[in-house]
């Protein structure tokens, strides 16, 4: 049966065990998202980076530009990594940024702006694990970018795995998924939270308002929806109180 977080920690701990499950699967190309915008992705990457305890100096992160990437450096200067930033350089230049030694791949926070030099960087990666934490590659109202851009965005989202993915849509409603299990809709009903579906893709915003309109349980299986006391309202303050 799956379990909402009761905290962050409990989060990230979840996200580090679904992140394990999946690259063991042999899944290559990973994402790892907590999507509260209060959230500092730097806060999360401190407590994710157990997940490569194994690699040592075989992992490499990149930051999406040098300033990130700089700023990294400084806080885990005795870190056995390597830190890259994405940057916008040509071609070969983001080909130098990937060596025949390095094993796996940590990109922290990327946004749709980097799409076009991530491509590049992974078909340079090839077979090799990435993980992308708290990518912000659907943030087009943001960028403004037409319909070409678009297109090969979500060409490029299409080719990720989803290994951990908690979202609340609002106070009442959140949307979860933990390798291997499936999307899960989570509803509050008085004061607790309530799993009313699961579904084998991530729910689009119609399949989300059809969900919720409906209002009880639309499971693939017989189990009876678990509850949990109400975590994402606590979770929000609590990243309130790490961003003040």
């Amino acid at each position: 049966m799956s379990e909402l977080p009761n905290s962050l920690e409990d989060a990230i701990a979840q996200a580090r065990v679904a992140t394990q499950a999946a690259l063991a699967d042999g899944c290559t190309r990973l994402q790892v998202e907590f999507l509260f915008p209060e959230l500092k992705p730097i806060t999360v990457a401190d407590q994710f980076l157990p997940v490569f305890t194994a690699y040592d100096s075989r992992l490499k992160i990149f930051f999406a530009d040098a300033g990130g990437a700089a700023l990294a450096r400084r806080d885990w200067a005795d870190a056995p990594f390597k830190i890259e930033d994405i940057g916008t350089g040509r071609a070969a230049s983001l080909e130098s940024k990937i060596q025949p030694e390095d094993e796996i791949f940590l990109f922290i926070a990327p946004t749709s702006v980097e799409v076009p030099q991530l491509e590049k960087l992974c078909e340079v990666i090839a077979s090799r694990p990435l993980v992308m934490l708290n990518p912000r590659l659907e943030d087009s109202g943001v960028v403004g970018i037409g319909y070409t851009a678009r297109k090969i965005r979500d060409r490029f989202i299409s080719t990720i795995e989803s290994a951990y993915y908690l979202r609340p849509v609002d106070d009442e409603t959140a949307v979860y998924r933990c390798y291997p299990g499936q999307w899960e809709v989570w509803l509050e009903t008085n004061g607790e939270y309530q799993k009313i579906a699961e579904l084998p893709k991530k729910p689009s915003g119609d399949e989300l308002d059809i969900i919720l309109t409906k209002g009880q349980p639309q499971t693939t299986t017989d189990a009876i929806p678990a509850k949990k006391p109400n975590v994402f309202k606590s979770l929000q303050r609590f990243f309130k109180a790490l961003s003040s």
